[in-house]
């Protein structure tokens, strides 16, 4: 029987190991120099890799990562590839390289947004996280540049026990730069990020709690948890009416890597995600849709055994923790996750909200309007809408419908950033 797999809603493409920095956590344990290796993918296998991505679908957005990806001289022509198919095209970068041209040449090449990394707002504690002096400097300045410019950004923030008290002042700092979103990454054991996870169950659950609330209540910028999706399970807990776990049908529920979400290291090797090491298959002996359709190791990950207390959990189906974990301990995907602290109630299995019926008609102002939105949400708000027009009994959309939407998440001042200039009913939109 032939299953049916959604294309990834994310890839993330480790251009090169090159870097310029020497981060103590780096899960690519990237290291300093200025040629890649030689097996580095080529440009040329890189814009064929894309075209196989966008062939699966043009809602896919494509973070160009590393090592350093700035450090890589064909950057911008591989953007302008992946942006001419279509494709929602990001950089992951340490913010060190940019300067207001590099970023300017960024953009025209079709470069939507970055990911820039900023540790603490303390200069000594990001420098030394970051293995290099100057490193905040520059950084800081990155994010001046992208401001100066227009081009959108995101600040990404490693927590571990050293930094956590400092979360509620970095979203304060995000919000005021003028940042799309806030991410908090729970680091994972690989690479070099072996010996400096630096987190522990008490401080995972407590900042991730945090991290819950600021979700729920910050209107002005998005912030959001990498590698934790216990934080849908606390969601509910703290909202059960919050529409953002799976259970509402969030697509972005549980854990992404292999489901929605893989990575291609600089040899092209694909792998569920950046911290999982074992690959699913190479680009270089196979098809990337092959790869993504047919890998044994996808298709367990798709459709999990889980053991521990992640097999007993009742929220099992919504969360299911991190499969990465318990693959860096001990070899084994389907392992419990050790860093949820959780102990399963003996309830039922909360399941996941079944898809509607996809028979809505769209207006013709509807699908203009839906056409603006980023290709890499577009998805995500089709479905809020037909959900919100299905509640009132309904089977046509309107551009009134996607207005209410868009005010009932976001309030009467829209959406923030790229979502509040393209989102229909936001500023700006068409």
């Amino acid at each position: 029987m032939t299953r049916t797999v959604d294309p990834p809603f994310l890839v993330a493409l480790n251009l090169t190991r090159r870097c310029n920095l020497a981060c103590a956590h780096c899960y690519l344990d990237a290291v300093t120099r200025s040629t890649g290796d030689e097996d580095e993918l080529s440009a040329r296998e890189v814009k064929a890799l894309l075209d196989d991505i966008a062939a699966l679908s043009d809602e896919t957005m494509v973070v160009l990562t590393g090592g350093e990806p700035l450090l890589r001289p064909d950057i911008e022509s591989i953007a302008r590839h992946g942006a001419g198919l279509g494709l929602m095209m990001v950089v992951g970068t340490n913010g060190t390289p940019l300067d207001e041209k590099r970023v300017a040449r960024l953009q025209q090449a079709g470069i939507a947004g970055v990911g820039i990394s900023l540790d603490s707002l303390d200069p000594a504690y990001h420098d030394g996280f970051r293995g290099k002096p100057g490193a905040w400097a520059r950084t800081m300045a990155a994010i001046d540049a992208c401001r100066g410019v227009g081009l959108i950004f995101q600040i990404h923030f490693s927590v571990t026990d050293d930094n956590a008290d400092e979360l509620e002042d970095m979203i304060d700092f995000a919000r005021e730069a003028g940042a799309l979103a806030f991410n908090v990454f729970f680091l994972v054991c690989t690479g070099r990020g072996e010996k400096v996870t630096n987190i522990s169950a008490e401080t995972y659950d407590h900042v991730l709690r945090r991290v819950v609330h600021a979700a729920h209540d910050e209107t002005d910028i998005m912030v959001r948890a990498k590698c934790a999706p216990h934080f849908k399970r606390m969601a509910m807990e703290l909202d059960p009416a919050w529409p953002i776990t799976s259970a509402h049908g969030y697509e972005a529920g549980n854990c992404l890597a292999g489901t929605r979400y893989c990575r291609v290291t600089p040899a092209g090797e694909v792998t569920p995600c950046p911290y999982m090491e074992t690959k699913a298959g190479s680009i270089r002996e196979g098809d990337f849709a092959t790869i993504w359709q047919s890998s044994p190791l996808f298709h367990r990950l798709r459709e999990p055994t889980l053991e521990g207390r992640c097999g007993d959990c009742e929220y099992t189906k919504i969360c299911g923790g991190c499969r990465a974990r318990p693959m860096a301990r001990d070899g084994n995907p389907m392992g419990e996750d050790f860093l949820c602290a959780y102990q399963p109630g003996g309830g039922a299995v909360i399941e996941p909200m079944p898809a509607r019926p996809g028979n809505f008609s769209w207006s013709e102002d509807a699908e203009a309007r839906l056409k603006h939105v980023p290709p890499f949400v577009r998805r995500f708000v089709r479905k809020s809408v037909e959900d919100y027009v299905a509640e009132q009994g309904r089977g046509s959309v309107t551009a009134t419908d996607m207005q209410a939407v868009a005010k009932r998440r976001f309030g009467d001042k829209g959406p923030p950033g790229i979502l509040g200039l393209r989102w229909p009913g936001g500023e700006g939109a068409g």
